[in-house]
């Protein structure tokens, strides 16, 4: 797949760059295009003729999938596009962020804040404790082992967790029911049912 950007310029720049992209690019007097990026990767130059844009390289908040036709009916997925240049007049102010706020339409104004759910707010030692207990049972031991140490029981309360994981004996087999000597022996019993099937 083709690796790919979102870059988003003026509304001056953006005259500017439909001149120069255009068919009749030889008439045009910005023919020089470049993006010059700083060590940090994020902030940078964007240059058109002689004119230089600050810019800052954002990461989008969702994936954006692009596509290209050939024949304008069958799309074929060329890339997921996860970053945007901002390219800025000069005397706008950098953002202090890496990742860009809003999407790219419309509906997806704020779109951090409206459609993903926030990260929850976790106690660290809850998850250190959970973590652990994981590993633990994963290794064989039990929880009910880990309860009993955690009660200072010791011995004592890791024979009762081996106890009670033990299976209990099985209880003697019951005597089958036998009738009275007044009872009808083998047939069962002339009660009407919604199981019975009168049909014959």
């Amino acid at each position: 797949m083709d690796e790919q950007f979102i870059l988003r310029v003026p509304p001056s720049v953006a005259e500017r760059l439909d001149r120069l992209l255009s068919e009749n690019a030889s008439s045009s007097e910005d023919k020089s295009l470049d993006l010059e990026f700083s060590e940090d990767g994020r902030t940078g130059m964007f240059v058109i003729g002689n004119d230089r844009f600050p810019a800052s390289l954002l990461d989008l908040p969702c994936v954006v999938e692009s596509y290209k036709t050939y024949d304008d009916s069958a799309l074929v997925k060329t890339a997921d596009v996860g970053q945007m240049i901002l390219v800025r007049e000069s005397g706008e102010a950098s953002p202090d962020v890496v990742e860009y706020r809003h999407g790219l339409t419309p509906p997806m104004r704020d779109a951090r804040k409206r459609r993903f759910r926030r990260e929850p707010d976790l106690n660290p030692e809850l998850v250190q404790r959970v973590e652990k207990d994981l590993v633990n049972i994963m290794s064989g031991v039990t929880v009910e082992n880990l309860d009993a140490e955690a009660n200072g029981q010791g011995e004592a309360g890791e024979e009762n967790a081996r106890n009670a994981n033990k299976k209990a004996p099985a209880a003697p087999a019951s005597k089958p029911e036998v009738p009275g000597p007044g009872g009808n022996a083998g047939e069962p019993d002339g009660t009407d049912s919604d199981d019975s099937d009168d049909s014959m």
